[in-house]
């Protein structure tokens, strides 16, 4: 049997009719979407208080952390009692508009930056993201990566790489001890963004050449490392060049970061002046009214 072919004018129309159709947006695509961890440890008071703290309402959705899952990703890098046994940290997560970047805010954490958070978060995939990590009391802060990291995969409805997340635990591991060593954790944070930039510049074949990469950065910011941090962080280094990571995408990523962190010291300076004229003025006044 013939088929009648389709006139023209028919075929127009149903392509148009097809344009006209709203698209499906992806689960992973899904802007203002937000989603709260809490440590399982946490009290009822304690998990109160935090949400309350982060403004989550009470409809938002909320994932558990467990110490269990803290040591699986950090049991590596550090030891048992520097882990602990409760799972306290705990995070919130929204997403951003595409462009928009990595902005982090923290509270009650003692040994990683917000920038530390969010230089891991990049290596691990995360991007167009706002964080907001914080415990009921001071913590080093080395466990709320994973629940970040889980909280992301829930508001995105998406898994990440099980090896991004060993990676990206460890950066931010090392990327404390090195501020610890140096005296100076955004030194720090700087350096290993630096390296990470020439990784995906000169996509190092070797050890070797990962290691020069680190050693004429350490150079050129006037970082004295020791021979541990050398070999800590060209292990960590060799992972990260091995992993299936979009270059140009991380590039973007990076710079975005710089923006944020040098929008942060410029406000961190006019702060400081405007408090330093308020105080000169008020000086004045007080030698004026004498």
């Amino acid at each position: 049997m013939i088929k009648k072919r389709m006139p023209l004018w028919t075929l127009i129309g149903l392509l148009l009719f097809a344009f006209a159709l709203p698209t499906t947006v992806s689960a992973d695509a899904v802007t203002g979407e937000t989603v709260v961890t809490l440590g399982q440890d946490l009290t009822p008071q304690q998990k109160e208080q935090i949400l309350q703290e982060m403004n989550a309402d009470s409809n938002v959705k909320q994932i558990q952390v467990t110490n269990e899952e803290e040591h699986k990703y950090l049991g590596q890098y550090l030891d048992k009692a520097t882990i602990g046994s409760r799972a306290l940290s705990s995070a919130k997560i929204t997403l951003t508009e595409e462009g928009s970047g990595i902005q982090v805010q923290t509270n009650n954490i003692t040994s990683i930056t917000e920038q530390m958070y969010a230089n891991a978060l990049t290596t691990a995939g995360v991007k167009d993201a706002e964080v907001y990590v914080t415990a009921p009391m001071k913590v080093s802060g080395t466990a709320g990566l994973t629940g970040i990291l889980k909280a992301f995969e829930s508001a995105a409805g998406k898994n990440i790489n099980e090896e991004q997340k060993q990676v990206a635990n460890e950066e931010m591991v090392r990327t404390s001890e090195l501020g610890q060593n140096i005296g100076d954790n955004q030194k720090a944070a700087d350096f290993m963004n630096r390296v990470k930039e020439e990784i995906a510049k000169q996509q190092p074949q070797s050890p070797e050449e990962v290691k020069d990469i680190i050693v004429n950065v350490a150079g050129d910011m006037n970082i004295n490392l020791n021979n541990q941090d050398i070999e800590n962080i060209t292990n960590l280094m060799v992972k990260f060049s091995e992993l299936n990571i979009d270059w140009d995408n991380l590039a973007n990523q990076l710079d975005k970061l710089k923006d944020v962190v040098n929008s942060e010291e410029a406000q961190g300076f006019f702060d400081k002046l405007i408090s330093w004229l308020s105080d000169l003025l008020n000086s004045l006044k007080g030698v004026f009214s004498s």
